[in-house]
């Protein structure tokens, strides 16, 4: 394993591997944001019902889910470096055999299994970029500007929505899913030679005994047995369920509820994952100062019960009109953007007071209980999605999101700080030695 400390670090290289997560992150997220973005011509070109449609768009979260624990313990045991070159280019290759095995053409409609087993192959791989860049930024940043870096790492979430959503579409429609997925490839070849050049193991916390004793109790008694880590990775989870839902369905529902053109489907969708791109980096230097983590996630929880409440009475009340009302549809698509941005705001914040609870050393495994979560609740909420709208349509489904974030609420209370005296002590250690460093 290269260490930062066989050779010279500049001060600014803690930033390098901080572009290098994102660059990472965002790569994956224009495949796993962006291939929903594309679900209407999704439907039509591989001739797939809604219900089918649910379940091959969960697929890829269920790879993500089943991957992403193992992923962190591994990380947490071989490093972010050997992590994110191995699932990025592994990656890259499930995309390209889709390219060549998964795509349609006008000569045929490849089966359901080839396009459901590439989508679940490339969840399994891409998973390794959410707990290896994200262990990184806590190993290479202090406390103090932790929440500010982890929200700008978590930024590549909508970043990669958003260039899904402008590019995808257009990419599929004009020149077919093999191009699709063969430019999604070459976009993580290229983020793992960022991961190549920039990612290595931070400076040694400490050489000092004390140091040394808290690693041996943090993996002892690490994340996995901390009823408050648990706590929060569940609310976590729980939360993500409306973000879901306008991420998978979003597109279906401003087509056929609001009767909205494709044009109108990327800007909005667009101006979701630019919304809580900006929303992400300002909550994280906001928390960072005020040192308000939980209060402010509960917030977001809250706004989101009423933003999707809200949206749901719109759907009840507006669905005769939808269609021929200009007013209603400018409506829809700015509560649905609202909602969007809001229940997409909180993850660099909820992440990194998960990390601080588990400690850093142990940030990988935290992590990828965290995703776990979240992405069981993304193979989850696309399945579901088809069966609320057989039995009361939209606005259904909206209060299923809205009651969703209602449960999150409680649980997004944990107490700031490490989670046990190794972790305190650990963070401790590791911020003095980031100071001296950089």
């Amino acid at each position: 394993m290269m260490k930062a400390d066989s050779f010279s670090v500049p001060p600014s290289h803690r930033w390098r591997v901080l572009a290098a997560g994102v660059a990472a992150n965002a790569a994956f997220s224009v495949a796993f944001s962006g291939i929903p973005m594309t679900a209407v011509l999704m439907r039509t070109s591989y001739r797939l019902d809604n219900q089918t449609l649910g379940l091959v768009l969960g697929l890829m979260g269920l790879g993500i889910a089943v991957s992403e624990l193992p992923w962190g313990l591994l990380t947490d045991r071989w490093g972010d470096r050997p992590v994110l070159l191995t699932g990025l280019g592994a990656t890259a290759a499930a995309l390209l055999a889709m390219a060549t095995l998964a795509a349609p053409s006008a000569q045929q409609v490849p089966g359901l299994g080839w396009l459901g087993a590439g989508l679940l192959l490339v969840g399994l791989l891409g998973g390794s970029v959410n707990g290896a860049s994200g262990r990184a930024v806590m190993g290479w940043f202090a406390e103090g500007e932790r929440g500010f870096a982890m929200s700008i790492r978590q930024t590549a979430v909508p970043l990669g929505g958003a260039i899904g959503a402008l590019l995808l579409p257009a990419v599929a429609l004009r020149f077919g899913f093999a191009a699709m997925y063969g430019l999604l490839a070459t976009s993580c070849a290229l983020s793992a030679l960022l991961a190549w050049a920039w990612v290595h193991e931070p400076p040694p916390a400490s050489p000092r005994a004390p140091a040394a004793a808290a690693a041996v109790e943090a993996r002892a008694d690490g994340p996995l047995r901390d009823a408050r880590v648990w706590r929060l990775v569940a609310g976590i989870g729980i939360l993500c369920a409306p973000q879901f839902a306008v991420l998978s369905f979003g597109t279906v529902f401003l087509h056929d509820f609001g009767h909205a053109g494709l044009a109108t489907i990327a800007a909005a969708m667009t101006a979701v994952q630019v919304g809580a791109m900006a929303m992400r980096v300002w909550s994280g230097r906001w928390t960072d100062r005020r040192k308000n983590r939980p209060a402010y996630l509960r917030a977001c929880s809250l706004s989101s019960v009423l933003l999707f409440a809200a949206l749901a009475a719109l759907a009840w009340g507006g669905d005769a009109a939808a269609g021929t009302s200009p007013a209603l549809r400018v409506l829809l698509i700015g509560l649905l953007a609202a909602s969007g941005i809001c229940v997409s705001a909180w993850h660099g914040v909820a992440y990194t007071e998960l990390a601080t609870l588990s400690g850093a050393a142990r940030a990988g495994t935290a992590l990828g209980m965290a995703n776990t979560s979240v992405f069981l609740v993304c193979f989850v909420t696309p399945l579901s999605i088809p069966h609320l709208l057989a039995v009361q349509g939209w606005p259904l489904v909206w209060l299923a999101a809205a009651c969703c974030a209602g449960v999150a609420l409680p649980l997004l209370a944990a107490t700031a700080g490490p989670a046990h005296p190794a972790g305190r002590a650990q963070a401790k250690a590791s911020n003095a030695a980031l100071s001296r460093s950089t």
